[in-house]
């Protein structure tokens, strides 16, 4: 079953990624359409995520960053097929990195890279990074329940030289890159909500207790790397910049779970200044009634 699925979808998905952008946007409008309108994909989430931290926001307000933020959510998905067939020059052209001697001058200094992000803006084409830079590139994922679309999305991210490896993977490959002397960049997605009997750490994002993920802080301090924070911004339709901001590059010296707060303070600037580009569509606030007395 996995695999007719795969011969049917497969040749859509290709016919799809090879139109030329003004097409891609005619399609996104037209997906705006039904997922928005007709389907009503997941508007009970994305409302309840807006109502719960914009209390503040006028009705109108909330409307426009809701049509707006789906908007944006098909397009994203149109760009992400697009991943298939874009050539490098027209990635490059269209993500652009406004520092990348940042990360050169890790590098010299011979750091690897915790590169956390939110899922904010496009984090779809980050992966291009790796053809500005020397660090060997790992990817953080969950691996995709048909195995012949994941071994498709691998195949994509493979292009640029990054390797996809699933959270219960990241601390063997990390270690034994380490161990080899490897110079490496991981990009880890962090904003949304680990599971009640692996959270650690409780914390305010947007005004809301919520439990939030550590991995990234905890391997830094344990394999020594740098953390980066990866601020993507949308300047227009199809076309997205990116500012490396270097949180530490001596995480031990930071208490447990200060990196982490920083990175939510962070990625709150960003999501206040322009709601729109943020994933809504997740319950990333679904356990802010469960908070434990401890973190109370």
């Amino acid at each position: 079953m996995q695999l007719l699925a795969y011969i049917l979808i497969y040749p859509i998905l290709w016919i799809v990624s090879i139109l030329p952008f003004r097409l891609l946007y005619v399609v996104s409008d037209g997906l705006y359409a039904l997922l928005y309108y007709i389907i009503g994909y997941r508007k009970k989430v994305v409302r309840g995520n807006i109502d719960l931290v914009f209390p503040d926001k006028s009705e109108a307000e909330k409307k426009r960053i809701i049509k707006a933020f789906y908007h944006h959510l098909c397009d994203l998905v149109l760009e992400s097929i697009k991943s298939m067939t874009i050539s490098e020059a027209e990635m490059k052209k269209r993500f652009v990195f406004t520092n990348i001697e940042e990360i050169h001058a890790l590098e010299k200094a011979n750091k690897s890279v915790i590169l956390i992000c939110g899922h904010y803006a496009s984090w779809e084409w980050m992966f291009i990074v790796q053809k500005y830079i020397n660090h060997k590139g790992f990817g953080i994922y969950k691996r995709l329940a048909n195995k012949y679309f994941d071994a498709l999305a691998k195949r994509i991210r493979a292009k640029y030289n990054t390797k996809l490896i699933t959270t219960k993977e990241t601390i063997k490959v990390l270690t034994d890159s380490v161990n080899k002397g490897e110079l490496s960049m991981s990009g880890f997605a962090s904003d949304q909500s680990p599971k009640l009997n692996k959270a650690f750490h409780w914390q305010e994002f947007m005004g809301v207790k919520v439990p939030v993920h550590t991995g990234a802080e905890m391997i830094a301090k344990k394999l020594d790397m740098s953390v980066v924070y990866l601020n993507i911004e949308k300047t227009k339709r199809g076309y997205y910049q990116t500012t490396f901001k270097t949180i530490t590059s001596n995480p031990k010296e930071y208490k447990d779970y200060e990196i982490t707060d920083l990175f939510l303070k962070l990625l709150e600037e960003q999501i206040r200044k322009a709601p729109e580009y943020y994933l809504w569509t997740h319950k990333r606030w679904k356990h802010k009634d469960n908070v434990p007395e401890n973190f109370r």
